[in-house]
């Protein structure tokens, strides 16, 4: 995936705990991506996400974005330390603001097992050519009651 940042921390962000090189079974190489959500309703939205932009810390306010013309597919492996977890959405594009994603595509809810899946967003007919917030992904209190631990790995444009 081009060089995009998990800085753009949404909903009750003080409810995740996010490892980018967690060494615990990853899909391939030697890390992946942890994320832990307790849901406390830190910041009473009763749901939390990150967004991966470029620039960081982008949203919508600085001027920068990859210009993605090409993808077919934004591919990705996921599993849920117990299986049963819930991923709301997984999305990329949807960044608002003065400089805006120019398209956004998406997936969800899903959810996990705890065994590694891949999992695709198909981008046909998706304007890529401005896209500051290459990845996404959010749950809720609703969906995890108990909160969830959950890996990604591999994430990539083809």
């Amino acid at each position: 995936m081009a060089s995009y940042y998990p800085d753009g921390w949404m909903g009750d962000y003080n409810d995740i705990k996010l490892s980018v090189y967690c060494e615990e079974n990853p899909h391939s190489g030697k890390t992946c991506i942890k994320i832990n959500y307790l849901p406390g309703a830190s910041q009473n939205s009763k749901w939390a996400g990150v967004f991966w932009q470029y620039p960081g810390c982008q949203w919508g306010k600085k001027k920068g974005a990859y210009d993605l013309t090409g993808a077919k597919k934004l591919k990705f492996w996921a599993r849920g330390d117990k299986g049963g977890e819930v991923i709301q959405e997984v999305k990329m594009g949807g960044i608002s603001g003065k400089y805006k994603d120019s398209d956004t595509a998406g997936i969800g809810p899903i959810t996990l097992t705890a065994e590694w899946k891949e999992y695709e967003i198909d981008l046909s007919g998706v304007d890529l050519s401005y896209i500051a917030g290459g990845f996404c992904w959010s749950t809720s209190l609703e969906q995890n009651r108990d909160g969830c631990s959950f890996y990604l790995d591999d994430i990539v444009y083809e």
